[in-house]
Parts: structure tokens; C-alpha cells; sequence
């Protein structure tokens, strides 16, 4: 287990080698010219071109790659143009409203989704099923930006029962730290809970047909054991699977939502970023979630040993 762990680990230095290299030509061969940003409209070009010899942007591309990477393997992400702070100071201070909404999200999506899922198989071809399946019809279908909206109107405008904006620290206090994070963990879920919840009852009706399910019903096992103890842990691997393929959803959930609600985060820095041309800090938040998905799709491969035994690496 351990070898394995330490080969995937080595594996994802090509995969951010690749994301960097893609990241860093993606950004200097689109048009635009961030100096010409910061020096503003009425600038001199004189004063514009002053603003790249600053920055390093007069050099050859290849050159500002080789020194970027340096940098960034040493922990150094630059500083950001926009922001006149080091890109790790500013990631430091955006991480926590990310990470927080990510996993408020992710429990909420998962408390929510896998009953459902569940419920939908064991009451197949019934009301309840159809209203599970539409429902998860519905959230792909809606853009995220539309429910948070409409979620935004109902509670907070119509109802005045939830805050539109904003982001407190869990050091505040327990209700200001979710109450904030209602709505933009239900925006976000929304797609997230009917992905796992359309997955789970198909895994659940494709287990429910097996001979260890007619066994344990004609021991006289109660109909919830057999759900959730022979069913729904034989049916857990997929689900897990597309929990971890449905966190690359989440993460770009992530950025519309945290525009949408005004929370300080990542996604709200990167979009920042995007717009003021701010190379430096483009290129360390696109790296910090493809390493975070790496390690997310690692822990994933883990618990499928924990799930079903006959697994190994």
C-alpha cells in the first residue's frame, strides 16, 4: 500500500509539469498585456514598457518559464501584480472560504444524494423514484449562477431570513460561520446531489438483483439492514468514484458561486486575477486545485480498499 501511495505521489509531478507548462503558454500567448493594465489607460508607452522590464516580461518566453519554475519549485509563486502581494500571502488568506464552502458542500451533497439514491432504487417505477430522477434532470440542467439567484431571491429578499453576501471565519462563531454558507453550499449541491443521487440507484438496482441480496431477505433480515449493510456497501465503489470525478464539478462550481455570494475565496480570487491580466497568481491557484484533484482521486483509490477487501494494490 504504502509503494502504491508513494507511486502515485510521483506520478502527479508530470501531471502538474504538464498543467504548468499549458497554464503559463496559455496565458502569454493570449492577448493582452498586463502591464499595460496596471499602468492604466493614459499611460505613456514609455511608462507601460518600464512596467514589463519590472515585472520580467520583456524577456523571452522560455526565459520567464525556466524562472518561474525555479521560483515555484523553491515555494516562491512570485508576486501578485494586482494584488502588490506575494501570491503565497494572498492564497493563505483565500483558502479558508473555499475550503470550508468545499466541504460544507460536500457532506451536505452527500448527506442528501445517497438516501435518495437509495429510497429511488428500493421504491422503483413509483412517484418517488420518478421525483428523485427529475429532480437530478433538473440540476444539470439549471447553470449554477440561475440557482443561486433564484436562492438568493426567495431567502434572502423575499423571505429576509438569510444573508445575500459575505463570509465570516468559524472563529466568529459557530451560526455566523454557516450562516453564510447556507445558501452557497445548496447552490453548489444542487449539481453535486443529483449526480451521486441518479449513480447511487443505479448502482443500488444493479446489486439489489444479486443472490446475497435474495439470501439476506430469506434469513429474515430487516428490509434496512439489507439495504444498507448488503446493498449499499456492494453498490459504494461507483459511488464514490463519481463523489471524486463530481469534485472537479465542485471546484469549478466554486469560482461562479463565490462571485455570485461575494465570498473571499480562491474562486473569487481567480476570476480577480483573470481579469487584471495577474499572471503569478493565475498560474499558483490552477496549480494548487490540479494538485488538490490529484490528491483527492488518490484518497478515492484508498477507500476502495476499505469498501470492498478484494481490492489491492
Amino acid at each position: 500500500m504504502l509503494a502504491f501511495v508513494v507511486r502515485r505521489l510521483l506520478a502527479t509531478v508530470p501531471v502538474l509539469a504538464m498543467v504548468a507548462v499549458f497554464v503559463f503558454l496559455m496565458l502569454r500567448l493570449t492577448p493582452g498585456d498586463p502591464a499595460a493594465v496596471i499602468a492604466g489607460d493614459n499611460a505613456m508607452p514609455d511608462q507601460v514598457e518600464a512596467i514589463r522590464q519590472k515585472l520580467g516580461l520583456d524577456e523571452p518566453i522560455v526565459t520567464q518559464f525556466f524562472i518561474w519554475i525555479g521560483k515555484a519549485l523553491q515555494g516562491d509563486f512570485g508576486e501578485s501584480f494586482f494584488f502588490k502581494k506575494t501570491v503565497a500571502e494572498l492564497i493563505a488568506q483565500r483558502i479558508e472560504p473555499t475550503v470550508a464552502l468545499a466541504i460544507v458542500t460536500l457532506l451536505l451533497s452527500v448527506a442528501i444524494a445517497v438516501p435518495l439514491g437509495v429510497i429511488a432504487a428500493y421504491r422503483q417505477d413509483s412517484w418517488v423514484d420518478r421525483t428523485v430522477m427529475a429532480f437530478s434532470v433538473m440540476g444539470f440542467s439549471v447553470p449554477v449562477f440561475v440557482i443561486g439567484y433564484l436562492l438568493i431571491y426567495v431567502f434572502a429578499i423575499q423571505l429576509g431570513v438569510l444573508p445575500v453576501q459575505g463570509y465570516r471565519p468559524i472563529g466568529q462563531g459557530l451560526w455566523p460561520f454557516f450562516e453564510r454558507l447556507i445558501l452557497p453550499s445548496f447552490t453548489l449541491s444542487v449539481v453535486f446531489v443529483a449526480l451521486i443521487a441518479r449513480i447511487t440507484r443505479a448502482s443500488m438496482l444493479e446489486v439489489m438483483n444479486e443472490d446475497y441480496i435474495r439470501t439476506a431477505r430469506a434469513k429474515g433480515l430487516p428490509e434496512r439492514t439489507v439495504l444498507l449493510r448488503h446493498g449499499l456497501r456492494n453498490a459504494a465503489v461507483p459511488i464514490v468514484t463519481v463523489i471524486g470525478i463530481g469534485l472537479a464539478v465542485l471546484i469549478g462550481g466554486v469560482v461562479v458561486t463565490e462571485s455570485v455570494y461575494g465570498i473571499p475565496g480562491l474562486g473569487r480570487l481567480t476570476i480577480d486575477a483573470v481579469l487584471g491580466r495577474d499572471y503569478p497568481t493565475i498560474q499558483a491557484v490552477i496549480l494548487l486545485f490540479s494538485f488538490a484533484y490529484v490528491l483527492i482521486n488518490l484518497a478515492i483509490d484508498l477507500i476502495y480498499v476499505l469498501l470492498d477487501p478484494r481490492i489491492r494494490y
